[in-house]
């Protein structure tokens, strides 16, 4: 056990955490309508206090227990077996099962983003439970827990490269949002602009400070490891940022303050998988390409195809990861065959379960509200609460 690495990574758990309550919940919140922002903020509470219970009971067990290829198996189910002096690598098990709740935490909070303003409360926490649990979970067995992606498994020695998840969190997840979206079908009043962007701003800002400990954290080490990988996510959700607003630009006339953040997370990320294995100049041409691709995919999911994918989960942390994860085959850090296969076999399995949880959940709850609910906005309807007059 090393006391520098424990310190750092729980300074990282804390982090990552602060990503989700309460960057995250303002960065979402601000874009709904002012009628709409606490049903936000409660499904992204309540979906971080139902993952942290889901970890524990089964999560971890099945990612990172003692299993085969495919599941860590039930072994470490309600953390049997682990003791405060029970190691992991340099750290306690006890911290290094902290540190990836706060991933199993933000992965099913990033869909949310797909889904606001017209969904129904009880399918959010049954989808996401089931989903972290049959999905989130495996996933993370198969590329961090030494399964079936990973080193020694069918892609060879060299397995695929996903230094802090821009498979495990970004690819399924954003799947996971386009599937959602497909099938609540369009928003009554899409066009209302976000209520506020001040809040956008600081939840893209508290996002931005808690991705160091993503990043930096996925090192799992007090090192110079960590301290590149806390470089390049910085260097390149800068440079995402102002190619977010030139091109914004260079096409309306206007960069906006919500265009701009947005790029932020682009650059986010398209860096999360590719953070431990490039150079900052890597980063720098990483975060440029993310900030013009991931706002074309904005244009092309919304406009294009016409799904109303509602804060453009897919489009920014879908795509985004997708690009980071090909750009370490790119860069020559991971080969092409284990990174676009790993990506066209976990896209498979999340669309296909993504589906089927749906379609289950929707017969048990119902998936969208009433009309009515969802004109009158959520806040009041669903939780009996409002933070603003209606008006707005």
């Amino acid at each position: 056990m090393n006391g520098a690495d424990t310190a750092w990574i729980i300074v990282a758990t804390a982090l990552v955490l602060f990503m989700t309550l309460p960057g995250l919940a303002l960065f979402y919140g601000g874009l709904v309508r002012a009628r709409n922002v606490l049903s936000v903020f409660m499904h992204v509470y309540a979906i971080a206090c139902l993952m942290s219970v889901l970890w524990f009971i089964i999560g971890y067990s099945i990612a990172f227990g003692d299993g085969g290829a495919y599941w860590g198996g039930l072994g470490k189910m309600f953390l049997g077996g682990i003791t405060a002096d029970t190691v992991s690598g340099t750290l306690p098990e006890v911290l290094f099962f902290a540190f990836q709740m706060t991933f199993a935490i933000i992965t099913p909070a990033l869909i949310v983003g797909a889904y606001v303003e017209r969904i129904g409360f009880g399918f959010v926490l049954l989808f996401s439970g089931l989903w972290m649990v049959l999905v989130y979970a495996p996933v993370t067995h198969w590329i961090w827990g030494g399964g079936f992606l990973s080193d020694g498994g069918i892609f060879g020695a060299v397995g695929v490269k996903d230094f802090a998840g821009g498979v495990v969190v970004h690819e399924t997840a954003g799947i996971a949002a386009l599937v959602i979206a497909v099938m609540l079908g369009q928003r009554k009043h899409k066009t209302t602009p976000p209520h506020n962007p001040g809040y956008v701003m600081i939840g893209a800002a508290m996002l931005w400070v808690g991705w160091f400990g993503f990043n930096g954290g996925s090192q799992l080490a007090a090192d110079g490891g960590a301290a590149m990988a806390l470089t390049v996510t910085h260097l390149s959700a800068a440079t995402a940022s102002l190619t977010w607003a030139l091109w914004e630009k260079v096409k309306y006339g206007k960069a906006s303050l919500v265009g701009i953040v947005t790029g932020t997370i682009a650059g986010l990320a398209s860096i999360t998988p590719a953070s431990g294995f490039v150079t900052p100049v890597q980063a720098l041409i990483i975060g440029a390409i993310a900030g013009i691709g991931c706002q074309e995919a904005v244009n092309l999911v919304r406009n294009k195809i016409g799904v109303d994918d509602t804060l453009d989960v897919f489009a920014v942390h879908g795509v985004g990861g997708i690009f980071g994860t090909i750009m370490i085959a790119a860069f020559g850090a991971g080969s092409w065959t284990a990174q676009l296969g790993t990506l066209a076999i976990v896209g498979v399995f999340t669309l296909v379960v993504s589906v089927a949880l749906a379609k289950l959940v929707a017969l048990i709850t119902p998936l969208r509200v009433y009309l009515e609910t969802e004109t009158n906005g959520l806040d009041l309807s669903v939780h009996g609460e409002r933070a603003y007059d209606h008006s707005s």
